[in-house]
């Protein structure tokens, strides 16, 4: 069940990037600052954006709290491959045929990871040293990074920024599948008065301005894959460090596994590179060289 909750997740966020897009590109008088910002919260379908975004937390949190963050969060990088069909059938993009096989190579190296590697277990009440050692070491390399990013050229702050703003996204799944434990076990009530629901507001925001800093200072065709690839590979490291996740013990498999998540990366960063660098109607300039 884990599995399809996180699988609508992540394309509730696919439908997100995507009507929120059309709405911001469809304004006819090309309005600009409060008046663009007006004609934004009167567009239903940038409004419905929101919706979409709303039911992806609503999902991803569902799927955290009854399965393994090992598994949850790379399937969110499904998000990318919704978004590309999205792209192609409502905005009529033309996308390059190695887009396509990077998408398949995406969803087939996903599934065969989690059949060979067999994530699982994992503790709803994880102790408290491995919260603090945990957060402290991915809080504080996600700040050196986000520090080092910010000198240096284009590309190499994008690169910096993304991989800092994409470890903290991880940090905040631990945060979700830790409020969603207390949310169960203490009500609504008594969520309100333990720490994991102020740690995930915190995380969350610092996490979204990275994001959106990241994105901004250099070329999308390097954050992107900074972004969508560091996440699932530190989400995995923390759900063994903190909720004691295991996978599989037979080595043949595990190597199987490995190297299935590995061309997965690969694919991410083939299928990130090779989209339309917009999503204007029509277009099918390649994200590479922006």
């Amino acid at each position: 069940m884990s599995l399809l909750f996180a699988l609508l997740a992540a394309f509730c966020n696919a439908l997100n990037v995507v009507m929120q897009h059309v709405a911001s590109i469809g304004d006819p008088k090309h309005s600009k600052g409060w008046r663009f910002v007006r004609y934004l919260v009167s567009n239903p379908l940038w409004l419905l954006g929101w919706v979409a975004l709303a039911g992806a937390f609503v999902f991803q949190a569902i799927a955290l709290h009854n399965g393994a963050m090992s598994v949850v969060q790379p399937l969110l990088v499904t998000e990318l491959v919704f978004a590309l069909v999205l792209r192609w059938l409502w905005l009529h993009q033309s996308i390059r045929t190695i887009t396509w096989w990077a998408a398949a190579l995406t969803c087939a190296a996903l599934a065969l990871f989690i059949a060979m590697a067999e994530p699982s277990g994992g503790s709803t009440l994880p102790p408290s040293g491995a919260w603090v050692s945990a957060t402290a070491a991915t809080a504080g390399l996600a700040a050196v990074l986000a520090v080092l990013g910010l000198r240096g050229s284009p590309g190499r702050r994008a690169a910096l920024l993304g991989a800092s703003a994409s470890m903290l996204w991880a940090l905040v799944a631990t945060f979700i599948k830790a409020t969603t434990d207390t949310l169960t076990q203490y009500g609504l009530s008594g969520m309100f008065t333990h720490w994991p629901l102020y740690a995930l507001a915190v995380t969350g925001l610092a996490a979204e301005v990275l994001n959106q800093v990241a994105l901004h200072v250099g070329p999308l065709s390097i954050s992107q894959p900074f972004i969508v690839i560091v996440d699932p590979i530190v989400s995995i490291a923390l759900s063994v460090w903190i909720f004691g996740e295991t996978f599989t013990n037979d080595v043949g498999r595990l190597a199987v596994g490995s190297f299935a998540f590995a061309s997965m990366c690969v694919a991410v960063t083939v299928l990130t590179r090779t989209a339309p660098a917009t999503m204007d109607p029509d277009s099918d300039l390649s994200v590479v060289g922006t």
